[in-house]
């Protein structure tokens, strides 16, 4: 019996041991990968040109990305928006770079206000005198967009162009469901919450189709002026050769002014050469943008012991702690409280891109930050791409907000749904259901039944107490009556220029200047920025993936959707993610491409 356990006793220590050993192998494997990849950083040479495709993943905070794999993690980090448009002013004052070459035709883009901040990033690299020019052989509406800012845009003599207004294209599935047998229990605050109507509609409601034409109408108005200005056109010129689709052709976009020349890129080399005084059979070095910003890292004030939190909140509003990309209240809470803590910080900057989520976790993370206003720490919000329901539910309480004049804002309104099988199980497999209770709400929300008259009466004036604690908020925050909140709530969508005529913004500007206001409003001059909350760096996170540590089944199926079925993932990240959250949810479900 004693001979079988230290059998077994040895056995179990070997396969220990020999884990381990394969554990510190591929750490190894790991470290060596992530290593041999940072010896590849090349020092920035003299007479060298930056070259921006914009092709890769770009966050608002710099590594705020889900682990995936080691190929992920070839650089040392993944820039974020704001970094990348840094690097490029930081490029703009260093007399090695004498140039940019943009060649955005696979730009990866989050929305049109980052977009925008890149390309001011470009025209202020400009402002110091060193040339900029562009080409592709594809030009969509956003990577023109980026490449119009350029001295000289460039296309392929067999490119392709589409350069079209704005358009918002949604699926609806409640065809599928009734077919299904599957009934969408919703209920719903404000007339103008869209977020449902897939699951509720076959179509746009009247509502929905109103508040989407008057945004996009701001965002082509936007679009439009900033390509008239780098074109050297007028507003009303660029419109029409863009709704009549006469530039459909590299040789037609030239005639009609979107491109200066056709040309190959061949013929472009040579002509940089020249602009760099090299010879004929000289190499024109070209630096990427990370490779750049790991060569010439930002300087930081470490002397200045005055500090500005910069709070990133992108993504969906979650319960719990929540994946890097995402806004989980359990997270932000923590990074609020310890911003807190630090009496160094005088005032804090929330960036905010978000469509919202869980109407609980705004509601914490609402608390929280309120809290640190009490406590004397001014609060400023800048927002980017979208701001709204829930993300806009954390910006009200602001001393300030700004917007970007193409941000989405408002939805301020609330939603709840609850799917039933019961038809379908009784239909589809002949599984009926019976239940004994001691009251009548005894089953509380489940999927097996549909809910009695009362129980949906119950639901829908609780959701409409939750609209109201929303614009409540809304009302204190920004100085409102409830009314005059509620005339523009309703679930409605508002862009930056109109969100701030209507109220709900202070000022049009970008993260900089909530930053410069902070410090005005903090009283202070010298200052250095802090990011928050804290993010791992990608070994870190690699190595919690392969440890299984926050592993997300669900999320990994998202990824393969995004690869295999794209115009799915919407759908599902919708409700993968109102699945996780509970009760209430603050969230905005359109998505306008870019």
């Amino acid at each position: 019996m004693m001979g079988q356990f230290f059998k077994m006793f040895f056995a179990s220590c070997l396969g220990v041991l020999v884990a381990l050993g394969v554990l510190i192998l591929v750490g190894i494997g790991i470290i060596g990968a992530i290593a041999s990849s940072a010896e590849k950083t090349e020092p920035v040479g003299p007479n060298s040109v930056l070259r921006l495709t914009f092709d890769q993943v770009m966050p608002e905070q710099t590594n705020n990305v889900e682990a995936s794999s080691i190929s992920d993690f070839k650089r040392s980090k993944v820039l974020g928006v704001h970094d990348v448009a840094d690097a490029i002013r930081r490029a703009a004052d260093d007399d090695n770079i004498k140039g940019i070459l943009l060649e955005p035709e696979m730009a990866s883009l989050n929305g049109f206000a980052s977009a925008r901040i890149l390309r001011q990033a470009i025209a202020d690299f400009k402002k110091k005198g060193k040339f900029v020019v562009a080409h592709g052989k594809i030009f969509m509406r956003g990577s023109y967009y980026l490449a119009s800012v350029a001295d000289e845009v460039y296309i392929n003599p067999s490119g392709y162009v589409e350069i079209n207004g704005f358009a918002v294209q949604q699926m609806f599935y409640k065809r599928m469901l009734d077919q299904l047998g599957i009934k969408m229990q919703i209920y719903y605050a404000g007339k103008f919450k869209g977020a449902t109507e897939p699951y509720r509609l076959e179509k746009f409601s009247p509502e929905n189709k109103l508040q989407y034409k008057e945004f996009l109408a701001d965002f082509y108005d936007v679009f439009l002026e900033d390509l008239a200005k780098s074109r050297k056109m007028s507003s009303a010129q660029l419109r029409s050769v863009i709704n009549q689709g006469v530039a459909n052709t590299p040789e037609k976009a030239v005639e009609y002014g979107l491109f200066d020349k056709v040309l190959y890129r061949q013929e472009l080399i040579v002509q940089l050469r020249k602009k760099l005084g090299l010879d004929a059979d000289e190499d024109v070095k070209f630096v990427g943008i990370s490779q750049y910003d790991e060569a010439r890292p930002g300087k930081k004030n470490l002397s200045a012991d005055n500090k500005i939190a910069v709070l990133y909140a992108e993504g969906t509003v979650l319960d719990g702690k929540g994946a890097n990309g995402t806004i989980g209240d359990k997270r932000y809470v923590s990074a609020i409280e310890d911003i807190l803590e630090d009496d160094k910080i005088k005032a804090i900057v929330l960036r905010v891109n978000s469509g919202g989520g869980s109407a609980l976790a705004s509601e914490n993370i609402w608390y929280a930050l309120s809290k640190a206003k009490e406590a004397g720490k001014p609060l400023i919000v800048s927002m980017g791409d979208y701001a709204a329901s829930g993300g806009y539910y954390i910006a009200c309480m602001a001393d300030s907000i700004y917007a970007e004049p193409n941000t989405i804002t408002g939805s301020i309104g609330v939603f709840r749904m609850v799917p039933s099988i019961e038809k379908m199980m009784a239909n589809k497999l002949g599984i009926t259901m019976d239940s004994v209770k001691t009251g009548p709400f005894a089953l509380g929300l489940n999927v097996m039944q549909d809910m009695s008259e009362e129980e949906a009466r119950r639901a829908q004036i609780s959701t409409e107490e939750m609209y109201r604690l929303f614009i409540k908020r809304v009302a204190d925050g920004r100085k409102m009556k409830p009314e005059a909140v509620n005339e523009i709530a309703q679930g409605r969508v508002w862009s930056g220029v109109d969100a701030k005529r209507i109220g709900l913004v202070d000022k049009l500007g970008d993260l900089n200047a909530a930053i410069k206001s902070a410090a005005k409003l903090g009283k202070i001059k010298d200052y250095r920025t802090v990011t928050y909350p804290s993010i791992k760096d990608p070994m870190q996170q690699l190595l919690e993936e392969f440890l299984g540590e926050g592993s997300d089944d669900e999320a990994k199926m998202g990824k393969i959707m995004q690869k295999e079925f794209p115009e799915l993932v919407p759908a599902y990240e919708f409700y993968r993610q109102a699945k996780t959250s509970h009760g209430f949810q603050a969230r905005l479900q359109v998505v306008v491409p870019f």
